[in-house]
């Protein structure tokens, strides 16, 4: 299970109402320094995402937690004709729109403001939805992923890319020195949301990742769950099928 991990802790509002505002308070400064901080390796799990739904040629693709709609937008690749990039936080859509409007992606690309935990979408909507970097952030991890479940058409396909932590020497130690110390220096120096950096660290290294997510998955009814570890285990692509 995974732990609930909240970015303001002196705050009493729920996770999600946290997280909203964090995202919002970011956004503008978020794709310049998630660079910064991830060392610009993001850009090619993402490509990788892609990669792995172009073979499955869906026609529509729901994004959730898209953000500022990189992985949206790098979805057109797959050939989908309708593709629908969905997130809490209105800043982070506001410069997700812009990026899609320059790129003269309207026709394809739709951004919307939405609820992981309740999606607006009949059940059996898409053949696949993709989540990057994003579920970590639900406040209740099974409901969000019971709602993908359904709105997923029987056959469809989960793609998601989340962090995770190394299990092997040195990587492991690395790794904890990074998310411990580094990466919210980098968050302090640059950001004016302090706090957002650190949640964004503690929340990866609690996250559960590897066969721990793909029980979760099984749990709720996916099949054929794959786990597909990037960069000496730093992130996971995850794959399962309804």
């Amino acid at each position: 299970m995974a732990k609930n991990v909240i970015p303001y802790k002196d705050s009493d509002k729920g996770k999600k109402e946290q997280v909203t505002s964090m995202f919002d308070a970011i956004s503008e400064e978020y794709d310049g320094l998630n660079r910064v901080i991830s060392f610009g390796i993001d850009v090619k799990w993402r490509r990788r995402v892609v990669n792995i739904l172009k073979k499955r040629e869906p026609k529509s693709i729901l994004d959730i937690a898209t953000g500022t709609g990189d992985l949206a937008i790098n979805l057109v690749e797959t050939g989908a004709k309708k593709i629908v990039g969905l997130d809490i936080s209105k800043g982070m859509l506001a410069v997700g729109k812009k990026k899609v409007i320059q790129k003269e992606l309207e026709a394809i690309v739709e951004m919307v403001v939405g609820d992981s935990e309740n999606l607006q979408y009949e059940s059996g909507s898409f053949d696949a939805v993709t989540v990057a970097f994003g579920v970590r952030n639900f406040e209740h991890l099974d409901k969000g992923l019971e709602e993908i479940y359904r709105v997923l058409k029987p056959g469809g396909t989960l793609v998601i890319l989340e962090t995770s932590v190394p299990t092997k020497t040195p990587f492991k130690q690395g790794y904890r020195l990074y998310s411990k110390y580094i990466l919210p220096a980098i968050g302090k120096i640059f950001s004016k949301d302090r706090s957002a950096y650190r949640y964004l660290s503690e929340s990866a290294s609690v996250f559960p990742h590897g066969p721990e997510f793909n029980n979760i998955l099984k749990k709720i009814g996916f099949i054929g769950m794959e786990n597909r570890p990037q960069t000496f285990g730093v992130a996971s692509i995850y794959i399962a099928t309804k």
